[in-house]
């Protein structure tokens, strides 16, 4: 449970390097990201009823590393044209609202019975990937829209 969670820190600590390191080109960065966020969601294993307590904390630090990250993002739309603002807004609200989602998801994953852990812990992953999905995505949009 712990290295879980010290995985999910030490992924956002690099994420947080990678974005730092000036001689890299942004798509350098992301490819980086992206492999640190690939590592973590390989790393998931399935999760019994037994270990709920483990999923919802881990998925809950992924889900904290994924809003920092989109925070991140934000400050960087916020420093870019009025254009690439208007287009770029609807996108990150579309991304918050799943990262919201997926945060109350969580939350009926602590209440889950038994007979409903399968179903609450897929949806949670199903919605984990599509976040992440949507994040990459939404990079990939900035880093060709805004110069590194």
């Amino acid at each position: 449970m712990k290295s879980n969670l010290l995985t999910a820190t030490l992924l956002s600590l690099a994420a947080l390097a990678v974005g730092c390191d000036k001689k890299d080109t942004t798509s350098q960065q992301i490819n980086a990201v992206e492999a640190k966020t690939d590592e973590a969601a390989q790393e998931m294993k399935d999760y019994s009823y037994a270990q709920k307590a483990e999923f919802t904390e881990t998925m809950q630090g992924q889900l904290a590393a994924i809003n920092k990250d989109m925070d991140r993002l934000s400050a960087r739309i916020e420093q870019s044209s009025d254009a690439a603002k208007a287009e770029a807004k609807p996108k990150l609200q579309a991304l918050r609202e799943k990262a919201d989602r997926l945060g109350k998801q969580l939350e009926e994953a602590k209440g889950a019975t038994e007979s409903t852990w399968d179903s609450v812990k897929a949806g949670s992953k199903k919605t984990y990937g599509e976040l992440k999905d949507g994040f990459t995505q939404a990079r990939h949009w900035l880093s060709d829209k805004i110069a590194p």
